[in-house]
């Protein structure tokens, strides 16, 4: 009979939202997909093991068009399928999600991130200067997310899209509440609010058009006339300027935190950026990345994905990538940091056809931030902190504090 026994997650592990990963390995231990509760109190199934979590991602039974199936729930829509701003890809099953991304994959072509090389370089070396001048009487130190992690990629995806003038501070405390969400009032406020926010912007580039990637998808068409409506474009301008940024911050964070963690590590890419970094920066995405979870799936009829338990149709589905990229069976020795380990294959950016179209935009900040950081502050060390603000939920792994001194 298959085990239907809720698992709660801090029972498993006290310390879960500090260190999620050996809590999701004992679940791995007894089979790939568990109910569980989460710190939060929500019950859901979880996807554990890397093979388990590559066939949950191209499942076509686990569906993210949660209005579509909405009759399958119990209740009412969770917020983040409820509010508008979500006719996205992300939202979407094929055939509607081949299209929404064939539109977007048009304009946010590999060539334009390329070319945003020099201005991440540039918005990276504004930073650290910034840093380092904003040290204060022989205190030669500063929060890393605020002066670098976050700054970075909310700069480069306003850039991207033609929105300088983006009220960054106040954005910064909607998103956070969007991905992760301290209270559902909190979360459906920061959705009330960032909507007509968006609105504005979409229809102040109506009036006056540019160069840019939001403008673009305004006037881009496909070989058969197609084109995104007002909803789409609303909810594409969510989509890009939320995952735009909130990735990259928890990359760097999190992978900074494991460099400084393993101080052997650090000594040997310092030594030999050019020949270590693109690979450290994979291991840190394997590690520890910025996405713990996968954006919920329902199941939209029952199933079993392996071990015998049977996810009953409505169900919420997470996928779990943290423990996928940390399974003994796809990394040997999957808990040790390793920046000259072979990290290919890891799944810190999803899989299937919801594969994060911005990996590369992510990868170029993470790169540029880590060499720039380490040449520019070759004496950098993490400041010890009790209370670094571990983010709540499933969805994003990080924190909203990393002092660092040089």
């Amino acid at each position: 009979m298959p085990n239907t026994d809720v698992a709660e997650l801090t029972d498993l592990d006290p310390h879960f939202v500090r260190d999620p990963y050996p809590a999701y390995a004992a679940l791995r231990a007894r089979g790939p997909v568990h109910l569980v509760r989460t710190p939060e109190g929500d019950e859901l199934y979880l996807v554990v093991g890397y093979e388990a979590a590559r066939a949950a991602y191209t499942d076509p039974r686990l569906s993210r068009d949660w209005r579509r199936y909405q009759h399958l729930l119990e209740g009412e829509l969770p917020i983040f399928a409820a509010t508008p701003g979500h006719e996205h890809m992300l939202q979407r099953d094929p055939p509607d999600h081949n299209r929404l991304r064939r539109l977007v994959a048009r304009e946010f072509t590999p060539r334009r991130i390329a070319a945003l090389a020099p201005y991440v370089r540039e918005v990276t070396d504004g930073l650290l200067d910034a840093m380092a001048d904003g040290a204060v009487g022989g205190e030669r130190g500063a929060d890393l997310i605020d002066a670098l992690a976050f700054p970075l990629p909310m700069t480069v995806i306003c850039e991207l899209l033609g929105v300088p003038d983006l009220d960054r501070r106040l954005f910064r405390g909607w998103s956070n509440e969007v991905v992760a969400p301290t209270s559902q009032v909190k979360e459906l406020a920061a959705y009330e609010a960032m909507i007509p926010y968006l609105v504005s912007l979409v229809q102040d580039k109506h009036k006056v058009p540019g160069p840019d990637l939001l403008s673009a998808l305004i006037t881009t068409v496909d070989e058969n006339g197609d084109r995104l409506d007002e909803d789409e474009l609303l909810s594409m301008a969510f989509l890009l300027l939320v995952a735009g940024h909130e990735t990259t911050v928890n990359l760097i964070g999190n992978g900074m935190r494991a460099l400084f963690a393993h101080p052997e590590q650090l000594a040997a890419l310092r030594a030999d950026l050019d020949g270590l970094l693109d690979g450290a920066v994979e291991e840190m995405l394997r590690y520890d990345g910025p996405v713990e979870g996968s954006t919920p799936r329902l199941a939209i009829e029952p199933l079993d994905l392996g071990g015998g338990t049977v996810i009953p149709a409505g169900s919420e589905v997470v996928i779990v990538m943290a423990d996928a990229d940390r399974d003994p069976a796809r990394f040997p020795e999957p808990d040790r940091f390793d920046i000259r380990r072979d990290a290919r294959g890891h799944i810190a950016f999803g899989h299937g056809i919801h594969y994060c179209l911005g990996a590369p935009l992510a990868r170029l900040e993470g790169r540029t931030a880590v060499r720039r950081l380490l040449e520019r502050f070759p004496r950098l060390e993490q400041e010890p902190d009790e209370t670094p603000g571990w983010l709540p939920g499933l969805l994003m792994r990080g924190t909203r504090r990393l002092p660092v001194r040089w």
